[in-house]
């Protein structure tokens, strides 16, 4: 996987260990000294968060394990997938547009980044040019024409 993804998910990690291990003891530390716990909300909002902290950290940990299981020698050569750089023909809109795909922490619409894991970007895996796709999108059904791809391999 790319570094600067692993390297922004373990940073989060590194932090939301931090609050957990230092910043949350003390936060409950201080609202424990307040009295009955069953009415205290600065108690009860820091141990919300501590539920939040930790099971993000669990989710965090995931995905990098996830991650870590990419081989990109497993990337195919001849279709698209991780990494593909596609144009696509918008039947509907008679236009063409370009997306990678890259992993969801990677999207970034604005740029034409999509996740393989949405709509468009799951429907693109493993096709080939000349492939024709149809989508369920929010925004309806759309109907697409795989014009060109260039895979990671290509590319890299």
């Amino acid at each position: 996987m790319p570094p600067p993804i692993v390297q922004k998910l373990q940073q989060e990690i590194r932090d939301l260990e931090h609050e957990l291990n230092r910043e949350l003891p003390e936060e409950l530390k201080r609202a424990r000294a307040h009295g009955d716990l069953s009415e205290n909300a600065e108690y009860i909002m820091a141990k919300q968060r501590q539920d939040y902290v930790g099971a993000r950290l669990a989710q965090l940990k995931k995905r990098i394990a996830d991650l870590s299981l990419i081989n990109v020698n497993n990337i195919p050569k001849d279709r698209i997938a991780y990494g593909s750089s596609v144009v696509l023909y918008d039947v509907d809109r008679e236009t063409e547009i370009n997306y990678k795909l890259v992993t969801s922490e990677e999207s970034d619409i604005s740029k034409g980044w999509i996740s393989t894991t949405s709509p468009i970007g799951h429907s693109l895996m493993g096709k080939k040019v000349g492939d024709e796709i149809t989508v369920k999108t929010p925004n309806g059904i759309r109907e697409f024409e795989v014009r060109s791809v260039l895979t990671y391999h290509e590319q890299n």
